[in-house]
């Protein structure tokens, strides 16, 4: 079964853009990807372009030789984008792949571990603050947080994740330095932002229960020292784990055994290469898996590296419907799995975009037996939709001096 076709396509998703590759073969079978350029990686999809002359002409059956040629040939400029790149291509031909077998993706990957895959609500009270024109009702306040623990208890969610806010003046923003926001580069940790942070946690507790899991994210918002100062302050909190982004495994094995709080890390990483150090640092409790920067053929063998390490692995996903489902067919056939991460607050056209969103119930996702990754975008809805010039991370141009 030959691929005839590579091509890109993206919408708008209110503040960002999703990205998405349609391969077709000579039969007419369509597989689809998602990709992200947001985050931190403009240029994935001038990639793609570039490089789908080398895969037009294969075999779908053929996905590790054409990753492997794939990656030789940009072996110079590994990683990064051209990391994504490969990994959005790896994924697309999966989906076809198992379309022209007629099996769910997670048939090719060895099978079901599990029925039903735990997710905890990600992003929780964070789009409500940072971005409430598209994901209301607003939150201003701690009895607001309050509200919304009570919200994510009541709707059958057993984990939700949030990051640090600083409630002041009748309002509140989110603290993130480490993604320039604001323009803080020494990312400094103050009282202030301790204070603030166990007010948003006590607040979460006090509305979703002592049976909630809550999960931190703390992302790549300050230094060695900082991250400790956070650690010691929120010693006495029940924290299902605290989510660290550093690029030093040396330093994150510091933080790590200095930590009560189990370790979570490795979602910006790429390829077996850069997840062994931290693996072998003993640096992390859980590693997480960007499964569509990675490509989930690649994931299976970072999580099997885990396994071997004692490490379990949770799926990096904060995208489309498209992606959660590539991470959930990873998530129910991988053996040494943690929990999943999802955003339930959505923009209000997102279920518009594809075929089909995820079933949850219960805080759990069930997956059917549809073949390839069970969801298509939808070209029409996605016309509708047209990209922004620029969105998500790279798209701020305000810097708060």
């Amino acid at each position: 079964m030959k691929i005839s076709n590579i091509e890109t396509l993206s919408c708008s998703a209110g503040w960002r853009n999703y990205y998405f590759v349609k391969l077709t073969t000579e039969s007419g079978i369509v597989g689809w990807s998602e990709y992200d350029e947001g985050f931190g990686s403009p240029g994935v999809g001038t990639v793609i372009n570039s490089l789908s002359g080398r895969v037009i002409g294969q075999s779908v059956h053929d996905h590790e030789r054409i990753y492997a040629d794939l990656y030789a040939c940009t072996r110079p400029g590994a990683g990064g984008v051209v990391g994504q790149g490969l990994g959005a291509i790896e994924n697309a031909i999966l989906d076809a792949k198992a379309k022209c077998l007629g099996v769910p993706c997670y048939t090719l990957l060895g099978g079901k571990v599990r029925d039903s895959i735990r997710v905890y609500w990600s992003h929780c009270a964070t789009w409500r603050i940072s971005l409430p024109d598209f994901y209301p009702p607003a939150i201003n306040t701690l009895d607001d947080v309050e509200e919304m623990g009570r919200e994510v208890r009541e709707k059958g969610f057993t984990g939700l994740k949030t990051n640090i806010f600083i409630y002041e003046n009748g309002s509140v923003r989110g603290w993130g330095p480490g993604f320039s926001s604001p323009f803080a580069p020494a990312l400094n940790v103050e009282r202030q932002i301790l204070q603030n942070l166990t007010a948003h946690l006590n607040a979460f507790r006090k509305g979703a229960g002592p049976d909630m899991d809550i999960l931190l994210d703390l992302n790549f918002n300050a230094k060695t020292e900082g991250y400790l100062k956070i650690l010691r302050a929120i010693e006495n909190q029940d924290i299902f784990w605290v989510e660290i982004d550093n690029r030093n495994p040396e330093a994150l094995a510091h933080i790590r055994r200095a930590s009560r709080h189990p370790i979570s890390s490795c979602e910006t990483l790429l390829g077996l290469g850069e997840f062994l150090p931290y693996f072998k640092a003993e640096a992390v409790d859980v590693a997480i898996i960007d499964t569509m920067w990675n490509g989930v053929w690649q994931s299976m063998k970072i999580a099997a590296a885990a396994n071997a390490y004692e490490v379990n692995v949770a799926p990096h996903n904060f995208y489309g419907h498209l992606c959660s489902m590539m991470s959930a067919h990873f998530a129910t056939a991988v053996p040494n799995l943690r929990i999943m991460e999802i955003d339930i607050d959505r923009i209000a056209w997102d279920t518009d975009l594809f075929s089909h969103t995820p079933t949850i119930k219960d805080g759990y996702i069930i997956l059917d037996d549809r073949p390839g990754w069970g969801t298509e975008p939808n070209e029409k809805a996605l016309r509708n939709h047209p990209p922004l010039p620029a969105g998500g991370l790279t798209g701020r141009v305000k810097r708060d001096l």
